[in-house]
């Protein structure tokens, strides 16, 4: 088990470029973003955690474009991954897409993972031209076309949603770019991550998710996938018990925010968290 930092990347807060080599400085392992294209400001979609169509930060409408900030991190630092928590690949186009992270991949050394996710903001998705009913067979069908351009001399796919013939792209990613998916921990959900993807990032605020976990293993041995999925979990304080009690569950990283007015405040927290992980 590792750990990681999460940015609420905004306009407000410390540029990617200034905070991602503080993390690495400090000894974490990776360096996750979110992505939001936009907030419509009437909605009908509620917020998972509101319950309402009020939004419990104002950053959700000011978020940053994650392969930007991504590849503004990766040029300032050496060691860590670069991943999303999480991405929204339906509102791009998947050719475009696959390209943009391939490149970043490839500019990073291989160092990109990918965290995505379903998608709560409906209202978002239909500007998008995403369908709600059908989002989940749309990422599906975007990450397999993907992972075909990034594997294949000559790729094609044929879905309902994403169509193209035969075709070069390169460059091809250095290494397998994993995929978790954002999602709450339940039967549905697994399903789809042990057909899709390669683990499960924890929703903010489950942290009792030693149930859910056991599940995950369980459904990914039924659906007959080799190894262990990754499990990333979000937490907001270290707990000595609760961590040796995830290490020992099968939980792969951790992962925490951060206070990021500035580079003093960024600094002087990740050192203490740093301390309290002993990394």
């Amino acid at each position: 088990m590792d750990f990681g930092i999460v940015q609420f990347t905004s306009d407000r807060g410390l540029r990617p470029h200034e905070l991602a080599p503080l993390i690495e400085e400090a000894g974490f392992d990776a360096y996750y973003v979110p992505e939001h294209s936009h907030i419509p400001t009437k909605r009908e979609a509620a917020h998972p955690r509101t319950g309402d169509e009020t939004l419990p930060d104002e950053r959700y409408t000011r978020t940053l474009d994650p392969w930007t900030s991504l590849a503004s991190a990766a040029a300032v630092t050496s060691r860590i991954e670069l991943s999303t928590a999480v991405a929204l690949p339906v509102q791009s186009d998947p050719l475009t897409l696959a390209k943009t992270i391939a490149t970043l991949d490839h500019l990073s050394g291989g160092r990109i993972a990918l965290g995505v996710g379903f998608g709560w903001n409906l209202d978002e998705l239909s500007d998008h031209h995403v369908p709600a009913g059908r989002r989940r067979t749309m990422l599906r069908e975007y990450l397999e076309a993907m992972r075909a351009l990034w594997t294949q001399d000559e790729a094609e796919y044929h879905g309902e949603f994403v169509e193209f013939g035969p075709s070069w792209a390169f460059p091809k990613p250095s290494r397998r770019i994993d995929v978790t998916v954002g999602a709450a921990g339940n039967e549905k959900n697994f399903k789809w991550i042990a057909r899709s993807a390669d683990g499960w990032i924890t929703t903010p605020g489950e942290t009792d998710i030693d149930d859910s976990v056991r599940l995950l293993h369980r459904i990914w041995a039924d659906a007959g996938r080799d190894g262990q999925p990754q499990v990333v979990a979000l937490d907001m304080r270290p707990d000595a018990d609760r961590l040796a009690r995830w290490r020992d569950l099968g939980v792969t990283r951790v992962l925490y925010g951060l206070p990021d007015k500035d580079t003093d405040t960024a600094r002087a927290y990740l050192q203490k968290l740093a301390g309290k992980l002993a990394l």
